[in-house]
């Protein structure tokens, strides 16, 4: 059975957006990036810890470490499984922010081969967890070295790989280049992941189709719509898929908000509430307008006396 993935997207994907998105149906979530380096040095730092949090109702968690020096991630990733947390460590090797890539974390690891297969070697040997590696298809057009990767990391005992469409150089431009994922995949045998540019249900079953990799990490596509794995799992069984309604959108936002606030300081949740308020209500009729309102709002009770009218008052 093919697998829904929530991929981790910095400042986003927390536990209480990922709780919500496993109710929807997502098999696999991930934390926000962690710095191996700064776990070592400051393991109960506020800001660490709160990226780390496990919610309950998370079924399978796997923590994500960024770094440049292979035995510091190894030593990272083996004290993080001594914690008894989660259920697998996922190396990152695809993100494509300047002051990681350019120090040679994350994506910059593709411009070294050789330093990514050792770092990925020492993570499997250091941990029992499953490690697992999220990448890019290169560096730049010029340099497209995702299967030399997938090779290596299949060499190194590594569980799984996750291929994201484009290169560093295209950040979040341009469309992403399924046809190299699917080389990728008919390169190995451990499973592999397509992500980019998947959006609906339908757009999921057709690159699976088209690619034959073993599930779909969603990104973007799941900012305002954790529906999206409710939406491909009924999809992929042969299901209907079934619109969003107004109701369920409004529902979806309180419950966030409120989880939210129980987690932490109000003014934190009110900050960081926005954006995904401004992404569940895309496309509705006078959303701007809201937004501008919430985005004035320091208390949260007139936020959702906002969002009660705005709902009451939307046309059919």
């Amino acid at each position: 059975m093919q697998q829904i993935l929530l991929a981790p997207l910095c400042g986003v994907t927390d536990h209480v957006f990922r709780e919500l998105c496993f109710e929807q149906g997502c098999d696999w979530a991930y934390t926000e990036m962690i710095s191996a380096m700064g776990y070592l040095c400051a393991p109960g730092q506020r800001a660490v810890q709160e990226l780390m949090k496990r919610g309950e109702g998370e079924k399978r968690l796997v923590l994500q470490l960024f770094g440049k020096d292979p035995a510091t991630v190894a030593e990272a990733a083996r004290r993080i499984s001594d914690l008894g947390v989660y259920d697998g460590i996922d190396l990152n090797m695809g993100c494509p922010a300047r002051k990681v890539a350019c120090s040679g974390e994350g994506s910059g690891l593709l411009k070294e081969p050789a330093t990514a297969g050792k770092m990925m070697e020492l993570a499997v040997k250091a941990t029992s967890l499953p490690v697992t590696v999220k990448m890019r298809i290169g560096w730049d057009r010029e340099h497209i070295n995702a299967v030399e990767i997938a090779r290596m990391a299949e060499a190194a005992g590594i569980s799984a790989v996750t291929v994201h469409g484009r290169t560093r150089e295209q950040q979040y431009a341009g469309e992403a280049d399924w046809d190299i994922i699917g080389r990728v995949k008919q390169s190995v045998r451990i499973p592999v992941y397509g992500n980019g540019d998947i959006f609906s249900a339908g757009n999921a079953v057709t690159r699976i189709r088209q690619t034959g990799v073993d599930g779909i990490m969603i990104g973007r596509g799941a900012l305002g719509n954790p529906w999206i794995f409710r939406d491909i799992r009924a999809a992929l069984e042969g299901r209907s898929v079934s619109s969003v309604t107004p109701d369920e959108k409004h529902n979806m936002i309180l419950r966030q908000y409120q989880r939210m606030l129980l987690s932490r300081p109000e003014h934190i949740a009110i900050r960081e509430m926005r954006k995904h308020i401004g992404w569940y209500l895309h496309g509705y009729r006078g959303a701007a307008k809201i937004r501008d309102e919430i985005n004035r709002c320091s208390d949260a009770g007139e936020v959702f006396t906002l969002l009660d009218r705005f709902f009451d008052e939307l046309e059919p």
